[in-house]
């Protein structure tokens, strides 16, 4: 997966593998979930929009009703559909008890929920943002539910 703040930091943290990133999982998970919370290109699109993400599951929401503009630019929709999957993993980590993060070897970030099902968010959102679907709001209740 080609993400580039994450490619940044194993850069500086020698982990070209994802390895260094999944240790760090374990002894700042808080400093993870913040890292992967950014979402840049979402928020700011989000923004254009009039919509503020809050990190809610009714922000997720309200980005399914948006209007898919990215789909005219091939060149964006990939990168938002990661920032959708990494915000709607944010959501799901801050707001369903005992979900985190998890990272894969290689790199690639999943939530983990307390049953031990993991999501891969990153995926739904790709599909989210090139289709409409799943809805992230819909991804989002399978996970509250589990």
């Amino acid at each position: 997966m080609n993400i580039p703040f994450l490619d940044n930091w194993r850069k500086r943290h020698g982990g070209e593998d994802g390895t260094a990133l999944a240790s760090v999982v374990d002894s700042d998970p808080e400093g993870v979930a913040e890292l992967l919370a950014e979402c840049e290109l979402l928020r700011a699109r989000a923004g254009q929009n009039g919509l503020e993400l809050d990190d809610s599951p009714a922000s997720l929401e309200a980005l399914d009703q948006l209007p898919p503009h990215w789909r005219d630019d091939p060149e964006e929709l990939p990168w938002l559909g990661n920032d959708a999957g990494l915000y709607l993993g944010t959501v799901i980590v801050r707001t369903v008890p005992g979900a985190v993060w998890h990272i894969w070897p290689g790199g690639h970030p999943v939530v983990r929920l307390v049953s031990g099902r993991e999501i891969q968010v990153v995926e739904s959102g790709l599909d989210w943002a090139a289709t409409g679907a799943p809805e992230l709001s819909q991804v989002y209740a399978e996970a509250a539910e589990a």
